[in-house]
């Protein structure tokens, strides 16, 4: 396992479609947990595969619930409903927050690092991140869909 480097903005990888992961091998269980490592290092709640450079369909989130650390393959959401607004931030825009809308109940479908197929249903927070590392395997950054973009105020050293 290791901390892998985390791609910033404006980087041209993470506006670039991923591409679906069709081997479930040793290599994309090391890569599942390096960007476990890497995410849990960078203090993040989720991660997908492009913020490190590599342009393969995967994510890991974990926000600190009772679901703990949840790694998907291929996620898609199949089911979405209700709307929230809140803040959110990347590891890949440092500095920057934004008011993004979501769903506020999302389906999503995958695969484990064996392939077995899942299914996670979340709600509030765990849905936002979900959606917010979707969006990443799909080129897409949360300052491009957010109502309002403002930098996170420094904080002062004591």
């Amino acid at each position: 396992m290791a901390i892998r480097i985390i791609v910033h903005e404006p980087d041209p990888v993470l506006h670039e479609v991923a591409k679906e992961v069709t081997k479930f091998n040793a290599n994309l269980h090391k890569l599942l947990d390096d960007m476990a490592d890497t995410m849990y290092h960078a203090e993040g709640v989720g991660l997908a595969a492009p913020q490190i450079g590599i342009l393969k369909r995967v994510i890991v989130v974990d926000v600190g619930d009772e679901n703990g650390l949840i790694e998907m393959v291929n996620p898609e959401m199949v089911e979405k409903e209700g709307e929230q607004l809140g803040p959110e931030g990347c590891l890949s825009i440092p500095g920057l927050n934004g008011d993004v809308r979501r769903y506020k109940k999302i389906h999503v479908k995958g695969f484990d690092r064996h392939g077995k197929p899942v299914k996670v249903t979340a709600t509030d927070f765990l849905a936002r991140a979900f959606q917010h590392e979707i969006d990443h395997l799909n080129g897409v950054l949360f300052t491009s869909i957010a109502e309002s973009v403002y930098e996170i105020p420094r904080q002062e050293k004591e």
